[in-house]
């Protein structure tokens, strides 16, 4: 499989560029804060967040569990059931998700009419 190689070095001395590698892509913050609110199966997940496809939240969750943000967990017998927890890296990204939600809920009415006047 052929993995992209950047060509300039990823400055992970800076807090935002570290923010942006782990929850930079479009659906992570949903699944962690999904996640803590107790919706742990990938079905509810894929149910919850309609507009993406499951095998991009799949792959999210999967590139979370590689950053040590989620853990995977699969029960045993037939058939298997698989649950995410966060982990405690993951409990900490927890208030500055909620402050990026509340943020959203305090502006989002200024942001829908900035966006509909450029768009007009």
């Amino acid at each position: 499989m052929f993995t992209y190689e950047r060509k300039t070095p990823v400055d992970m001395d800076c807090g935002i560029t570290v923010y942006m590698q782990v929850l930079g892509a479009k659906w992570k913050p949903c699944l962690i804060d999904m996640i803590h609110k107790g919706y742990q199966r990938p079905s509810e997940m894929h149910r919850l967040i309609s507009e993406a496809s499951p095998r991009v939240l799949d792959m999210q969750l999967r590139e979370l569990e590689a950053m040590g943000i989620v853990q995977k967990n699969t029960g045993t017998g037939f058939p298997l059931r698989t649950h995410y927890t966060l982990t405690e890296l993951g409990v900490s990204l927890v208030p500055v998700i909620d402050a990026i939600d509340n943020w959203g809920k305090k502006y989002g009415e200024q942001v829908k009419q900035a966006i509909a006047g450029a768009v007009a």
